[in-house]
C-alpha cells in the first residue's frame, strides 16, 4: 500500500487501519535505520516503539508539508538522537564514554553477522559524532538521496554533504588504522 493510499484510509475514518499498515510498512525500515544509530537489537526494539506511539500521536497533524517516510525517519532519527543524548549522561556519570560504550554494544552483540572488516566498520561508525553518523548511516546504509535527508534532518544539502564527507575521511582514517595493524 501506497503513503498515499495510507493517509487516505486514515482521513477516511479508517485510523486503525492506517496505522496498521504504516507498522508493516515501515517497521524493517525505521528498526535498521534506528539499529544503525544505537547498536543494540533490545534498545532498538523499545525505541520503535516509542516510535510508533510518536507517530500515531503526530499523525493527526501531518499536513503533507514533506513525504510521508521522510516525516517517519524524522521521528525515528529525532528518538534515536534523543536516546544516545540520555546515554551520553549515562555514561558520562559511570566514566565511561558514548563511543566506547556504544563499540562495546558491537563487540557484544549476538546478532551481529558480519565480517571482521563490518565489525571494524561498526565500530568506527560508533565513534562518530551524532549528526555525521546519522547522517552517514541514512547515506550509507539507507542510500536515501541528500535531499532526503536534507528534509529529515532540517540542514541544508550542503551541511550534509560535508558532515558525510567529515564522517567519511574519519571512518577511513581508523578502518586504516585497525586494518593495516
Amino acid at each position: 500500500m501506497t503513503d498515499k493510499e495510507i493517509l487516505e484510509l486514515y482521513h477516511g475514518g479508517q485510523q486503525q487501519r492506517a496505522f496498521n499498515e504504516i507498522v508493516k510498512n515501515y517497521s524493517e525500515r525505521l528498526y535498521w535505520h534506528v539499529r544503525s544509530l544505537v547498536c543494540s537489537h533490545e534498545d532498538t526494539d523499545d525505541l520503535l516503539q516509542d516510535i510508533f506511539v510518536k507517530v500515531w500521536t503526530a499523525l493527526p497533524s501531518f499536513r503533507g508539508d514533506a513525504q510521508f517516510f521522510t516525516w517517519l525517519y524524522r521521528i525515528a532519527t529525532n528518538v534515536a538522537l534523543n536516546f544516545l543524548n540520555k546515554q551520553k549522561v549515562r555514561s558520562a556519570l559511570s566514566f565511561e564514554s558514548l563511543s566506547d560504550s556504544l563499540e562495546r554494544k558491537v563487540d557484544e552483540d549476538p546478532w551481529f553477522n558480519g565480517n571482521e572488516v563490518e565489525l571494524e566498520l561498526s565500530k568506527a561508525i560508533q565513534k562518530l559524532p551524532q549528526k555525521q553518523k546519522a547522517v552517514f548511516c541514512m547515506r550509507y546504509y539507507q542510500e536515501l538521496s541528500y535531499e532526503e535527508i536534507s528534509e529529515i534532518m532540517g540542514t541544508s544539502v550542503g551541511a550534509l554533504k560535508a558532515s558525510y564527507h567529515f564522517a567519511y575521511e574519519k571512518i577511513k582514517k581508523e578502518l586504516k588504522e585497525k586494518i593495516s595493524v
